[in-house]
């Protein structure tokens, strides 16, 4: 695989900074620049993160001395990036605007903000569970009058504990209906314990649009791509609810499901052993499995726990290197089918590490050349 040029948008916040540390020794990518508000534009990353660095492990010394550049200035960022990652901190429609004009300078972008994910063109893609998703690119980039830039985002963090763990199940069993109660680290809201002290010994029942979102999404990750155009599933009723928690990192989620053909307890769980994504068609290897195809994919996909008591965040949210999703407590429920619960790392699979695997997957499929 050929090597890309790399720059981070929103480089200094907590979503950013998890961006800096999985690029750091990628194989594939490398970071050329690194941007953020016109406030920290000029310093190095290491002035401009100052004591804010939020990650457990140190600042990357390869980016450490980088002088941090506005992200409104795209003319000075594209000729030194092939892509861009975006995880700015702005109102909504100043980043649509940006997002827009990037892809229009012929700079692909994958994003980690909710802006563009409800456009019918822009794939919102989990690789593992919609990679032909990313099929619609023509479509949006006829739209945006480009031929190498368009946007691709990831999905909310707060489902991608139990949207994976449907998912194998949904089609071949008839997903009618979820109900999801999700319990949010503080990471999720871009804190820390230190930033955010009232949150110990605490617990929030609300987080602003979360809800809404949790319930959208996943139509739009089971949807199929008709015409160009991805088509929103129209057959799972879902209901979610949401509340922050006093965890640094790791969402977890209460679910219960029913289905048109009840699956037994035994079947769910060798469902989830297999599952594993599409096979992928990589350039001189031929079909091959996508954790093989893409550095980022976990070697399984979703583990489940026999354990009472697990999985438990600070025990299991690092699961192949917190790329991993994981589940336990599946039994039958007397209101719904089946009941369980499910775990996944909110900026590692559901952040910054989802982005970079989906940056692996247009990589593969050839849509950032």
């Amino acid at each position: 695989m050929k090597s890309y040029r790399v720059g981070i948008l929103g480089a200094t916040g907590m979503v950013g900074q998890r961006f800096a540390t999985l690029l750091e020794n990628h194989p594939w990518f490398h970071v050329t620049a690194l941007a953020a508000s016109a406030s920290s534009a000029g310093k190095t990353y290491r002035e401009a993160a100052g004591n804010r660095w939020a990650m457990q492990t140190p600042m990357p010394e390869s980016m450490a001395d980088m002088i941090v550049m506005d992200a409104s200035h795209i003319d000075e960022i594209a000729p030194l990036v092939d892509f861009v990652f975006c995880a700015v901190a702005m109102k909504n429609e100043e980043i649509l605007a940006l997002e827009q004009a990037y892809a229009k300078a012929e700079i692909p972008v994958i994003s980690n903000n909710k802006t563009h994910r409800g456009f019918d063109d822009v794939p919102m893609v989990v690789p593992e569970l919609n990679a032909d998703h990313v099929d619609v690119i023509p479509t949006q980039r006829k739209r945006l009058g480009t031929k190498k830039g368009f946007v691709a985002v990831k999905s909310n963090c707060s489902i991608q504990s139990y949207v994976p763990t449907l998912t194998p199940l949904k089609d071949k069993y008839g997903l009618t209906k979820v109900l999801a109660c999700t319990y949010q680290a503080i990471s999720g809201a871009g804190k820390t314990f230190e930033r955010w002290p009232e949150m110990i010994d605490n617990v929030i029942p609300y987080i602003g649009g979360e809800e809404e979102k949790s319930e959208k999404e996943p139509l739009k990750i089971w949807g199929k791509v008709v015409d160009g155009h991805i088509v929103n599933d129209d057959k799972v009723a879902i209901t979610v609810q949401c509340l922050r928690v006093p965890v640094s990192d790791g969402h977890m989620a209460a679910v219960f499901a029913s289905f048109d053909k009840k699956p037994s307890i035994e079947e769910i769980k060798k469902e989830w052993a297999a599952y594993a994504g599409p096979m992928l068609e990589v350039p001189g290897k031929g079909l091959v499995p996508m954790s093989e195809a893409l550095p980022s994919a976990p070697k399984q996909f979703i583990y489940y726990f026999e354990e009472p008591d697990r999985p438990q965040t600070r025990l299991d949210r690092n699961l192949e290197n917190g790329m991993a999703v994981s589940a336990g407590r599946l039994r039958e429920d007397s209101q719904y089918d089946i009941k369980f619960v499910c775990l996944s790392h909110n900026t590692l699979r559901g952040a910054a590490g989802g982005g970079v695997e989906l940056a692996e997957l247009l990589a593969v499929k050839g849509y950032l050349d």
